[in-house]
């Protein structure tokens, strides 16, 4: 009986720290940006929550926003720009 109760009282404890790890972390906030010569690659949040991706053509200076669609499930263009738009200044 001695063995049996060795084990449940190190998973116990085991089960106990694995919560605390669990609760107390805090998950990393990835984002990972790839440079080239040509092209530029940046993940971040969207404003409808989850995750973006941000691809720059530095040719022709345009930036492209992907998104996961769910209901279709790929990757869809929400928008492509120029990057001088993000810079003018309203009027």
């Amino acid at each position: 009986m001695k063995r049996q109760n060795i084990a449940i009282v190190i998973l116990s404890l085991t089960a106990a720290l694995l919560l605390a790890v669990h609760v107390l972390i805090q998950p990393a906030d990835a984002a990972v940006v790839i440079k080239d010569r040509d092209y530029q690659m940046v993940t971040a949040k969207i404003a409808t929550g989850g995750d973006g991706l941000y691809i720059m053509d530095n040719r022709t200076g345009q930036v492209a926003v992907f998104t996961y669609d769910a209901a279709s499930r790929g990757v869809r263009a929400r928008t492509v720009r120029n990057v001088a738009d993000a810079f003018t200044v309203g009027r």
